[in-house]
This record gives C-alpha cells, structure tokens and sequence, in this order.
C-alpha cells in the first residue's frame, strides 16, 4: 500500500447547542479532514479533531495544519506498507502532535481496512455488532437549563450522562440532577480545572457521596501523584483523560493506582495503533474503558463506534447520534443512536460514505499535495 496523494480541509460546523467546559464556551467547531489516496485510487479519510484553542492540550487546529502539511504528509507519501502501523511508524519521530497524527493513522486505517474489503471494526479486533452510547453535556447557565438537558438526552434513550464541572459548578449541579434522577449512569469531568488543595478535597468529598460513576481528571494532567492521593480516598473511582497520552503515562498510572477507569480517545493518543494497544494494556490490568469524544464529526466519530466495538470498552462511550451536536453531517448515512446504542459497520473502512464534494465545498482551506507549488514548499520539508 503506497499513498500518492493527500488532501486537507479545514471546516467548521455550528453546533446545535453552545458547549462550555471548564475553560470556555464554544458554538462552534473546526475540525480538519484528511483524504488519502493511493497508486489504484482508493480513498481512506480521518479526522484531525483538535480544538482551535489551546486549552484541552496544547495543539490546536492552526498547529496541527502546519505539523500535517510540513511533516507528516511527506512522511506518509515516502512510506510503504501494508500493515497500517508501517505507516504510521513514518512520522514516528515527531514528538508530540498526537491530534495531527490521529487524523493521519485514521485515515490509514480506514485506507487499508478498504483495501482489504473488511469493516474497520473487524480490522482493529472488534467483537461487537454495536456499543453502548453516552453523552457528555456543558456547563450551563443554569441548574434548570442543566436538567433541561438531562431531561432531552434521557428522552432520547442514552442511559449515561457526563456532566461538565468546575470550581463554583460542581456540587450544587450534580446534587440536583442526582435527586431528579437517581437512578442514572451518571458521571462528572473536570478536565483537570482543580487545584491539588483542600477546597478541591471538600468538594470531592461531597462529590463521593453522590453515586457517580465515576471523577474524571480533576487535576492536571502530569499531577498524576495528586490522583493516586484522590483515588486512596474516595470509593467513587477516578478516571483520567488528558493524564495518559501514551503507553509510558498508562503504565504510571497503574503502578501509582491514579485511577480506576481509563478515557481512550484516540486523537489524545496519536492514531489507532497506540489506543488499540493502551485498551490491550488496561484489559490486562482490569481497568475498564470507554472512548471519549473530542464533538467529532462524522469521520472521526464512525472511527470511534469501530474502536468502541473492542472488547475492553465496558462502559458506554462518548459516541452519540451526530444529531446531538449538528443539524447534518459530512458521511452519509450519519451516526444514529437507538435507544441509546450505536451499531457497528459492517460496511468497508468506517462503513460510511464520505461526503467529499460537500466537504471540498465548505472547507475554509485546502491543501492538495499534488498542487503544483506542493514539492518544493511542503515535500522537500522535514
């Protein structure tokens, strides 16, 4: 397998409804596509999901455009394999830049799983037909506004909730949505906005007392001390996100005991190999996992319904319906969840036809390596 060509877009989607985390509220998201084509004209797409702002982590949409077109694609058109990690082994020597990585080894997988006629859930060693979905919701303005929401995506059939906290939001919002529904899946994500203090420890105290399931990143991410320290004290467990980007940070927090559960996404994790081998780590282990989301789009979200098939994923992942977040999506047919569940594909690659024309008409800007100024200016870079 040689790839010959490849194509960027950089495209924004409005969201259905304004998004707010610890760090900032969003109405919007760009995302970046990537097509590969190879020597008999077959097409593999991923997904760059980084955010535009460097707060979730330090890349962001500008960083990744300039990582893909200076490194990344030359890597990928001098490499040859056909085994999907082949590739990504080219651009092995970048450090860092795991978002721009993903949307490459995304759009590998989905390339070689083509190729081969199989559904990309088959070729990672997926075992189920379909997964259990979850859904993630933002600060709101308000505690009502707040079950509002809960109420909307329990009508919809999703059976877990991840409420969004941070200092001043936290024990008041989710001891609300706790008496409303006492029965629901329910967990909550700091995306590490507290401070190791004793504020933060009252507030998980209480928060321990609610039934979640689950305390994700409540600290920083290289503060992995601070959360072996949580986890010794709280019977909730302690998941970490952006903590583990890679198999080193994975294999710390296991030793250190800084959390039960584990957060596998993809784009964190730099491509599919290294988030396929983390799920085999954790297994291994005994530490669940469930894939969590970065808003997607269409591509990127498919790719984690196929990664969510694999056996390891016992806990419902952040791979609802596209609808939750976009009036229409760029594959068709789009991601649906019924009654909570997300089938898998059986179709070839993401099993999803990639609306190229649309996307190619939409994009803010493109970047085509087979454009005539692309050998000098990008191919001969790195």
């Amino acid at each position: 397998m040689r790839v010959v060509r490849v194509r960027l877009f950089a495209l924004r989607q409005p969201l259905r409804h304004s998004f707010e985390t610890s760090s900032h509220r969003k109405s919007g998201i760009e995302h970046v596509l990537v097509e590969v084509t190879d020597a008999d004209g077959q097409t593999g797409w991923g997904e760059i999901a980084s955010p535009s702002d460097p707060f979730y982590g330090a890349e962001t949409t500008v960083t990744a455009w300039e990582i893909a077109t200076r490194y990344l694609v030359p890597a990928l058109l001098r490499a040859e394999g056909e085994d999907p990690a082949e590739l990504e082994a080219s651009w092995a020597r970048v450090r860092g830049h795991e978002f721009a990585k993903a949307g490459f080894s995304g759009a590998v997988w989905d390339l070689a799983s083509r190729r081969r006629g199989i559904a990309l859930a088959a070729a990672l060693g997926g075992t189920r037909d379909e997964v259990v979905a979850g859904v993630s919701l933002g600060i709101e303005p308000s505690i009502d506004e707040l079950l509002a929401q809960v109420e909307l995506q329990r009508a919809a059939g999703y059976p877990r909730v991840k409420l969004k906290i941070a200092p001043g939001w936290d024990v008041e919002p989710v001891r609300a949505v706790r008496g409303a529904y006492p029965d629901l899946d329910l967990h909550v994500d700091a995306n590490g906005a507290y401070a190791d203090d004793e504020r933060a420890a009252a507030v998980f105290a209480r928060l321990d007392r609610e039934a979640l399931t689950m305390i994700e990143q409540p600290f920083a991410p290289r503060d992995l001390v601070a959360h072996a320290d949580l986890q010794a004290r709280l019977d909730t467990d302690v998941c970490l996100d952006e903590s583990v980007v890679d198999l080193g940070d994975l294999r710390t927090m296991i030793r250190l005991g800084a959390g039960r559960v584990l957060n596998i996404k993809v784009s964190r994790m730099g491509g599919f190999t290294v988030a396929r081998a983390a799920h085999d780590v954790a297994r291994d282990a005994g530490i669940p996992v469930w894939c969590g989301g970065m808003h997607e789009f269409g591509v990127g979200r498919a790719a984690n319904v196929a990664l969510s098939s694999l056996p390891g994923f016992l806990l419902p992942s952040d791979v609802s319906g596209s609808d939750k977040y976009y009036e229409s999506d760029i594959i068709a047919p789009p991601v649906t969840a019924v009654a909570g569940r997300v089938t898998v594909p059986t179709g070839p690659g993401i099993g999803h036809e990639v609306l190229a024309e649309r996307i190619a008409r939409d994009a803010s800007r493109v970047f085509d390596s087979s454009a005539a100024e692309a050998p000098e200016a990008v191919l001969t870079a790195g």
